[in-house]
């Protein structure tokens, strides 16, 4: 009887232990286990065999190209590409389209809009045809903070843009096919309609003061996101008639800029072989009315290129500078006018140490403002772009990104400047607009007159280098006023003026000398009488 207690008692402790043993067991494996993301596997696994299940159902993949690529800062080339391939197919086949200026005056670009379907058909190797289908699509942007789809949250920012993007629809048998062959082939002859349809544009820059941090205030992550989301220029056609056989310019110096360019335009395998950046830098230096402004426009017109016009005014900060550059255009020229006019990108250096320092960006960072402002500096003087920033935009590490881009500054003051903004490598050719001379006199009496001599020209070379006349207002002299004037009555009506300018000259140095001032070529002197 005790001996069958006993071994009750044995074996119920026996069953204790081994269930204990086998829940501390379960827990350990439980817990590693759950290490190993059991619930993920299960899914996954499961997500699989649905996903094979679907396929039996519907048949079709989908390959979407969105509006932007690389994270937002850059509008997609392929996105425009199959814009302009659907084009064509878009005019004939769909209800609801887009409409957007040609380059022939009298035609439009038609595109879907969102919610829209287009088929096209690719010839098989099999000579069969397969069929696929392009739809168009777009998403909200992001929300702010405020709560509106504004640079910040419905505040004074710009509205922005819903995010487009299409997706192309295929059976997944064509797999292969669409992509090593269909897709290539639309992108080539996506490249080629916009070659076709190509209107070159002049851009300004939105002001950035709406979406930048201001006073130390940082906004929320999502507008940043959103500024580098929105293009951040604003746009026309371009279409400014001035070209070089136009350009008021000694002919001598005008076949040089030419040639400058060309070299410029087909140097991409140079640029590679010596490790520099496609790009080129110019600066425009005179007087005004000396023909800066139209310099560029005939640069244009002469490398077919679009125009970034930037007003640094606009511009809070070295970042948005730099978002700027980012959505520039390969093909480009870059143009900052009266960079001279900007008080914080102005002035000499710091004498530091023994001078022998050549870090031009270190140097950038101690420039002190110049006793003569011109103005500028921002949008009620807060703007923090610098002159270091503005070294890297031209000559930096982001200043390579695209190719075949010209940075054109122009300056009425160019004794302004500092050297490390304007020296070789930055501003690699500088031309001088200077005042009209006899050779730029006769090239504009070609285009104004159509006359290659007469009789006025003598007075007119004798007189031209008396005074200081820019060829604006050359030109204004030789334009016809009336329709009885002709050569004659043009070059008569300079001759007058350059007349009345070396009298007024003169007349003004005479008080001068009466005032007891005298000049040569590099200083004033005044001298003052003994009493």
């Amino acid at each position: 009887m005790e001996a069958t207690t006993s071994s009750s008692l044995l074996n119920g402790l026996n069953s204790g232990v081994v269930l204990s043993l086998i829940a501390v067991l379960w827990t350990v494996v439980w817990q590693n286990l759950q290490r190993l993301q059991l619930q993920r596997l299960v899914g996954r696994h499961m997500n699989r065999h649905a996903r094979r299940l679907a396929a039996l159902v519907d048949p079709y993949l989908s390959v979407t190209i969105h509006e932007y690529e690389g994270g937002r800062m850059k509008r997609s080339a392929a996105f425009e590409e199959v814009k302009a391939y659907l084009s064509a197919s878009s005019a004939r086949d769909v209800r609801h389209l887009r409409a957007e200026g040609a380059k022939d005056a009298d035609k439009l670009v038609l595109s879907m809009v969102d919610g829209e379907e287009v088929s096209d058909v690719i010839a098989a190797d099999d000579n069969t045809d397969v069929t696929v289908w392009w739809c168009a699509y777009s998403t909200p942007p992001p929300r702010t903070d405020g709560g509106g789809y504004y640079g910040w949250g419905g505040g004074g920012g710009r509205a922005q843009e819903n995010r487009r993007y299409y997706r192309l629809f295929f059976l997944d048998r064509h797999r292969e096919l669409v992509i090593n062959t269909y897709l290539p082939s639309i992108r080539r002859q996506g490249r080629a309609v916009m070659v076709q349809n190509r209107q070159r544009k002049l851009f300004t820059n939105i002001s950035t003061h709406n979406w930048s941090d201001v006073d130390g205030l940082v906004r929320s992550a999502w507008s940043h996101v959103v500024s580098y989301m929105c293009s951040l220029w604003t746009e026309v056609v371009f279409k400014h008639p001035k070209t070089f056989e136009t350009l008021a310019m000694d002919p001598e110096k005008k076949r040089e800029i030419i040639d400058d360019l060309d070299m410029f335009k087909n140097g991409k395998e140079q640029h590679r072989r010596v490790g520099k950046a496609w790009k080129r830098g110019y600066l425009l230096h005179g007087p005004p009315g000396t023909g800066k402004s139209t310099m560029v426009a005939a640069m244009a017109n002469y490398l077919g290129y679009d125009v970034y016009d930037m007003e640094l005014t606009s511009v809070h900060t070295n970042t948005d500078l730099r978002k700027l550059l980012i959505q520039t255009t390969s093909k480009s020229i870059i143009v900052i006018e009266d960079v001279d006019c900007s008080s914080n990108l102005t002035g000499r250096r710091k004498a530091t140490g023994d001078g022998d320092g050549d870090d031009d960006d270190d140097a950038a960072k101690t420039t002190t403002k110049k006793v003569l402002d011109r103005g500028g500096g921002g949008v009620g003087g807060d703007s923090k772009v610098t002159l270091s920033g503005l070294l890297n935009f031209i000559d930096g590490l982001w200043s390579a990104f695209g190719e075949e881009r010209l940075i054109v500054l122009t300056t009425n003051h160019v004794e302004d400047l500092d050297p490390a903004l304007i020296r070789t490598g930055r501003m690699d050719k500088k031309i001088e607009m200077s005042y009209c001379d006899f050779e730029t006199f006769k090239s504009m009496a070609k285009i104004h007159l159509d006359v290659d001599d007469h009789e006025m020209f003598a007075a007119v070379e004798r007189l031209l280098p008396e005074v200081d006349l820019v060829p604006a207002d050359v030109g204004e002299h030789l334009t016809a006023k009336n329709p009885r004037d002709d050569a004659g009555a043009c070059l008569a009506r300079l001759v007058n003026a350059l007349q009345e300018a070396k009298a007024n000259k003169d007349a003004a140095e005479r008080q001068d000398e009466d005032n007891g001032v005298f000049m040569d070529d590099l200083n004033t002197y005044t001298v003052h009488p003994f009493n």
